[in-house]
């Protein structure tokens, strides 16, 4: 991981781009870590891995830590495409067992990175290249962690003023929160969840399953949120999850935090609430495509990583032409300026951090000014909405890109 380059940029920066509405894990998950006798602020998988306790801990006959001996029912060879992907630098976005553009984007980036016929298929020379992760599954059954029923969620009102009243723009629901940590979205995990079981247990949909204790599992209750000034409801909102409760997730990876390997301490509860790993590789240069729809992360010629972006607008379209990166804030507060967003005059507001920021979890600063790479609060949205001008990925996305990115990396917008 590479060190902080800013600790905070010009809030005039950060008025740049427009998105829409999640939290990073500074909530009050205060369970300190028994293997390594440190309070992170949540509980930690282990001593040699400070992700939490929902990590992927992939052995070499493909064991998972947390994972349950609840067979999944279903085959799902395009979620499991997605998780390999995923795991391996080439973002397929929200992860939903569909194809649709970032999957495709993500297989094309894979097969130039592999000298394979760029296709943006799940050909039979792609799933041969794959096939060495055929021991990883699509999906696995995790537990969440005790300490994410002790967080307060609050609901995100639209009004930029109520907004601005909110201490941290964090998450919604406890549900929000677990399809950001996995990638995905909350109907993808009512899905591999029937009932509010995972698939596969006794009395979901699979007879041929292996059923587990019900008291393993607890009755899902109201995720609590917390009113708070500015919230949009004062009534607590049910959800389909709960602390303590069995749960099938997609099998992302690439998640070890290693000891010491992240200085800031917020910033390591953020990489462990999005399921990002601290081991990233540098890069020296980035190329984002306008038509595309694509950010390639290259270390010399060789392509290591490729995302889906939303990159500019008719108002505010992309800057082509090379920039330098200036520098990285993690968790930024957003100064709302709508002068500088074409919004004409107005009153400005200061926005708190947190990952349902309209720049998401971290922005990376250009030397282009009020430009910027920066998280969203939206993640399906990805390179389907314009932004206002500046690059837009997902949290997970972003919070990985960050980690591979430094001054001397060379950024190329290009149509």
């Amino acid at each position: 991981m590479r060190t902080l380059i800013l600790a905070a940029v010009s809030s005039l920066a950060l008025a740049a781009c427009s998105t829409q509405g999640a939290e990073d894990e500074q909530d009050a998950d205060s369970v300190a870590s028994a293997e390594s006798g440190e309070d992170h602020g949540y509980e930690t998988y282990g001593a040699d891995n400070h992700a939490d306790t929902m990590a992927s801990n992939d052995d070499a006959s493909g064991d998972q830590a947390q994972t349950t001996d609840i067979p999944d029912p279903e085959d799902r060879p395009i979620m499991q495409a997605q998780v390999v992907l995923d795991r391996v630098g080439f973002g397929p976005g929200v992860i939903d067992g569909k194809m649709g553009m970032s999957t495709e984007n993500a297989l094309r980036g894979f097969q130039e990175a592999n000298d394979l016929t760029v296709t943006g298929k799940l050909d039979e020379a792609t799933k041969g290249a794959l096939s060495e992760w055929d021991r990883i599954p699509a999906t696995r059954v995790v537990s969440i962690p005790a300490g994410w029923g002790e967080t307060s969620y609050t609901d995100m009102p639209e009004d930029v003023a109520e907004k601005a009243k909110l201490e941290r723009l964090g998450y919604t629901s406890l549900d929000e929160r677990l399809a950001e940590r996995f990638h995905t979205t909350v109907e993808v995990l009512e899905q591999l969840n029937p009932g509010g079981k995972p698939a596969g247990m006794g009395g979901t949909e699979s007879t041929n399953s292996r059923s587990a204790s019900a008291s393993t599992t607890p009755t899902a209750s109201p995720t609590p949120r917390a009113s708070g000034t500015g919230s949009s409801s004062d009534a607590p909102t049910a959800g389909l999850f709960a602390a303590g409760q069995l749960i099938r997730v997609p099998n992302i990876g690439a998640d070890r935090i290693a000891p010491r390997s992240v200085e800031d301490s917020d910033w390591q509860r953020t990489l462990a609430s999005l399921g990002v790993g601290s081991e990233q590789p540098s890069v020296d240069r980035i190329v984002v495509s306008k038509a595309g729809k694509t950010l390639k992360a290259y270390q010399g010629e060789k392509l290591v990583a490729l995302f889906t972006v939303s990159s500019g607008s008719s108002e505010f379209p992309l800057p082509l032409g090379e920039w330098d990166i200036v520098g990285e804030a993690y968790n930024p507060p957003y100064s709302y300026d709508p002068e500088v967003l074409g919004n004409g005059d107005g009153e400005t507001y200061t926005l708190a951090p947190g990952p349902n920021s309209p720049v998401g979890i971290v922005w990376i600063d250009l030397s282009k000014e009020h430009y910027g790479i920066h998280g969203t609060p939206d993640p399906e949205t990805i390179g389907r909405a314009q932004s206002s001008g500046c690059v837009r990925l997902t949290n997970w996305d972003a919070a990985r890109l960050a980690g591979m990115v430094s001054q001397s990396t060379q950024v190329l917008f290009e149509a």
